[in-house]
């Protein structure tokens, strides 16, 4: 049911000539005359559409139980394709959860619901009371030609998809809000003395020599992937490697020691909210977060110069161990990525 401020049926409807700007009248058209559609005048048709609504509306309800069942049974066993398939099912039961209710919510009203148009003519000032109850009588209507009431199937198909279709959002959250909230687990992770930095994923130890001035890496403590909780480490350490003409660093006198002829190792964590720093302007020597454009300036200690950073990417102090790898001196000074409420810094 549509309400549309409409000229009375047969009333005259004025617009200005278009060369003598002297008002013209036509006569008003009114609605074109009413269609029915193959469920309007076939039982059949009408009780095929319904099925279709039902089957359409049950594809929307396994979806999300779907969705749910597997976040349950897949288990992530620290391997990147664990975590691929719980994303993937999770991800296809949502899309198939919403695709099918919003498909049966369309069928429905496109093919079942009421499609005659009404015409509610509109005043400035409030109507009479004879005029508000037949608007509410119209409205009434309105929900009656939609047959809900006389299709049980339909209503039990419709609250069961839309009780269901939370469900995918709500249990990985609520499952999540249970997990290990320890963040001491956070000021320290798998980088030690003497450890050597390999490539990202192929944990191929780096030379200094491989580094070049304007190149960028994303490294990883070597022979991580052997060890338990893997992607929970590296999810702490993983680093950006570049290097730079020495003599553009603006270094501080404490840190003097943490670079090697221009090669400076940073956490690829953003301290905004620990999206992936993963962008590299050579001419200006700046990483960028894609997430929210936070900006940091690797010359100068990774320091912030742009977005809603508000602290520097911490450093990972390296040097060269004698067959010319790259190593860390240690682990990083300080907790990577952002704020959370027991940082001392």
């Amino acid at each position: 049911m549509s309400s549309k401020q409409t000229p009375a049926q047969g009333a005259g409807v004025g617009v200005r000539g278009r060369d003598s700007g002297t008002l013209e009248r036509f006569e008003n058209p009114g609605l074109h005359p009413h269609k029915p559609r193959q469920a309007d005048i076939n039982a059949s048709a009408a009780k095929r559409a319904e099925r279709q609504a039902v089957t359409l509306f049950a594809i929307s309800a396994l979806a999300s139980v779907g969705a749910v069942v597997g976040y349950f049974m897949i288990p992530l066993d620290q391997t990147v394709a664990s975590v691929r398939l719980s994303n993937l099912t999770l991800g296809v039961g949502l899309g198939l959860g919403m695709l099918g209710f919003g498909l049966a919510a369309v069928h429905w009203a496109k093919t079942l619901m009421s499609d005659v148009e009404r015409i509610d003519e509109r005043h400035d000032q409030r109507g009479s009371d004879e005029t508000r109850a037949e608007a509410v009588q119209l409205l009434k209507d309105g929900a009656a030609d939609s047959g809900i009431a006389r299709r049980p199937l339909l209503k039990g198909a419709v609250v069961g998809a839309l009780a269901l279709a939370p469900l995918p959002f709500i249990v990985p959250l609520v499952g999540n809000l249970g997990g290990d909230w320890d963040v001491s687990k956070l000021r320290h992770t798998a980088w030690r003395k003497g450890r050597r930095l390999a490539i990202d994923p192929t944990d191929t130890p780096i030379r200094a020599a491989d580094v070049t001035v304007g190149s960028i890496f994303s490294v990883m403590p070597e022979g991580l992937s052997e060890e338990e909780h893997y992607l929970e480490e590296k999810a702490k350490a993983v680093v950006v490697l570049v290097r730079v003409d020495p003599r553009e660093l603006d270094e501080n006198a404490e840190h003097a020691d943490w670079a090697y002829d221009g090669i400076l190792a940073f956490s690829k964590i953003c301290t905004h909210v620990g999206c992936p720093v993963a962008l590299y302007e050579q001419q200006t020597h700046h990483l960028l977060c894609p997430c929210h454009q936070s900006t940091f300036d690797v010359t100068d200690g990774a320091k912030v110069v742009f977005g809603p950073a508000k602290r520097p990417l911490p450093q990972l102090p390296i040097a060269v161990d004698d067959e010319g790898y790259l190593v860390a001196q240690g682990d990083f000074d300080e907790p990577v990525g952002p704020s959370f409420w027991e940082r001392l810094k």
